[in-house]
């Protein structure tokens, strides 16, 4: 398999893709295509030589900064990092692209150039998070801030199929992200989706609040991408605060720092259930392609588990799934 990583995306760009990118070829096996500068890719690989040879270099002049507007590597950037990933699957050059970069410019580019899979309508970015009962999905969290009814029906339908081939979840529980669990609660918009999904072959339990977010009460939850992207915002700020808090506990005393050395394993661990470079990126779900959005301030691990996950995306033909989910739906 070929994954072509935009080597310049990220706020580290080019150390951290090419670190990941190398410890995701020593450990996958598969062949990753660096896509960006070549002079400065070139350069940087020197450090690691000698380096994995199923990693290779292509060449892109321009890069799409993350505070410029989506459809820069439509109108302005064509010869950009995440233009060239795109274009690398559409000529079958490479099977899936990672991109740390500009989130809103590589859904752009990806619709625009790869097209959407039959019968859906928008895409959506669909992140995996912990929970108390294990990984859960919640969809969207930034691709479509002004959905219709439909949309969300959709993300239910990839979501579910996804949390079928990558989670393992037989027949995973779909909820819908509202101010409360009655069926009365929520705008209209809410309570429209609602009657949707209630009257879809999906195992909808209804509506879920912000408090079950985490708690597993649903293996997926459903939302609108301006509500989807507040909730990822706020839980990435809560995870640091909670582990900068911790830190600092530990350090106050010496019998704190004592306990450290007793429960090592145990900070292990927690540190790795809470951590987003364990989980990678997250697909875009939709695009007649496979996609995977990496966090702009990823590390190596992040990147390398991004590869992963679109490894896993392309052998567990996902996106076969999700036509077939689609297709049902329309029947």
């Amino acid at each position: 398999m070929r994954i072509a990583v935009d080597a310049m995306g990220s706020d580290r760009s080019p150390y951290v893709e090419i670190e990941g990118a190398i410890e995701a070829a020593k450990e996958f096996r598969h062949e990753i295509i660096l896509v960006g500068d070549e002079a400065i890719l070139k350069k940087e690989l020197e450090r690691y030589r000698p380096y994995p040879k199923n990693i290779t270099t292509y060449h892109a002049s321009e890069v799409v900064g993350m505070a410029e507007p989506a459809i820069t590597p439509i109108r302005k950037k064509k010869d950009s990092s995440i233009s060239i990933c795109v274009e690398l699957i559409k000529k079958g050059v490479a099977d899936a692209l990672v991109s740390a970069g500009n989130t809103g410019a590589v859904v752009c580019a990806a619709t625009l150039n790869l097209g959407l899979l039959p019968g859906v309508e928008r895409p959506g970015i669909a992140i995996v998070f912990p929970s108390l009962k294990g990984p859960s999905l919640i969809i969207d969290v930034g691709a479509n801030i002004d959905p219709k009814p439909t949309h969300i029906l959709q993300y239910g339908l990839m979501a579910d199929a996804y949390s079928k081939r990558i989670l393992g979840r037989s027949n995973p529980t779909i909820g819908l992200l509202n101010v409360g669990e009655e069926v009365t609660k929520g705008t209209d918009f809410v309570k429209e989706t609602h009657a949707l999904l209630s009257a879809s072959r999906l195992n909808f339990i209804g509506n879920v609040e912000g408090r079950d977010i985490y708690t597993g009460k649903r293996d997926v939850i459903l939302c609108d991408g301006f509500v989807g992207n507040v909730v990822l915002k706020v839980s990435e700020s809560v995870a640091f605060t909670i582990t900068e808090l911790l830190k600092r506990e530990l350090k106050s005393s010496l019998l704190a720092r004592f306990s450290v050395v007793l429960a090592k394993s145990a900070f292990r661990n927690f540190k790795r259930k809470i951590d987003y470079a364990e989980y990678g990126g997250a697909p875009l779900l939709g695009i007649n392609g496979a996609v995977i959005i990496s966090h702009g301030s990823s590390n190596p691990k992040a990147i390398k588990n991004a590869i992963r996950v679109a490894c896993e995306f392309n052998e567990k033909a996902v996106n076969d799934h999700i036509m077939e989910e689609i297709e049902k739906w329309k029947k």
